[in-house]
C-alpha cells in the first residue's frame, strides 16, 4: 500500500480537481450520546465534528477504517464492529490549505460504533473531545450542518432517497 504523502501543491491540486473518499465515524456511547471532535483544521475549522478521515490511495476501505479508528481513537476497531450508515457528500467552499476558489469534494462513508467508555486519544486535528445528545448537536450552530446530516435529513444532500438514522 502506497502511505506517502502527496506535498501541499499537488494534494491541492487533487483537491481542485477530484472527489475525495473518506471514513466519518458516528461514535455512540452507552448513553446514546455522539463523540464530535473541536474541528482544528479546514475545511469544516472551528465547528464540531465527527471523526474521520480520508481513504488513501491503494488503501482498502477496512484498512482505512482500522488506521481511522487507531489515529482518531487510540484502538483499532474492525469493520465488522460497525453499522454502515451509507454514503454522504460533503461539499466545502474552501480547502485545507485556504486557497482562493478551491472547493473540496468528499464522498463519505458513514459508520456508527457503539463504545463502551471515551477514547483515549483523539488527533490533532481536533482540540477538544466532548459527547453530545443528538438534541443537543442538531440545535447547536457550532456543529457543523455535514455532522447534523446523519441524525436528521435535512442537512442532507438527496442521495439515494436517505432518511435520518
Amino acid at each position: 500500500m502506497a502511505n506517502t504523502r502527496l506535498d501541499e501543491e499537488t494534494f491541492l491540486t487533487v483537491v481542485d480537481n477530484t472527489p475525495l473518499i473518506s471514513i466519518d465515524l458516528v461514535l455512540r456511547s452507552p448513553k446514546n450520546e455522539v463523540l464530535l471532535g473541536l474541528r482544528n483544521n479546514r475545511p469544516a475549522q472551528g465547528y464540531w465534528f465527527v471523526p474521520g478521515g480520508r481513504v488513501r490511495k491503494d488503501e482498502r476501505i477496512h484498512d482505512a477504517f482500522v488506521r481511522l479508528c487507531e489515529v482518531e481513537l487510540g484502538k483499532p476497531y474492525r469493520l465488522e464492529q460497525a453499522r454502515f450508515l451509507g454514503p454522504y457528500e460533503h461539499l466545502y467552499s474552501d480547502n485545507f490549505a485556504g486557497a482562493e476558489g478551491i472547493s473540496t469534494h468528499y464522498v463519505v462513508l458513514g459508520y456508527e460504533l457503539q463504545l463502551a467508555q471515551s477514547p483515549a486519544c483523539l488527533d490533532d486535528q481536533h482540540s477538544e473531545q466532548r459527547w453530545w445528545s443528538e438534541a443537543e448537536l442538531l440545535a447547536s450552530n457550532q456543529v457543523h450542518p455535514n455532522t447534523k446530516a446523519y441524525f436528521d435529513a435535512k442537512y442532507c444532500a438527496p442521495l439515494f432517497g436517505r432518511t435520518a438514522m
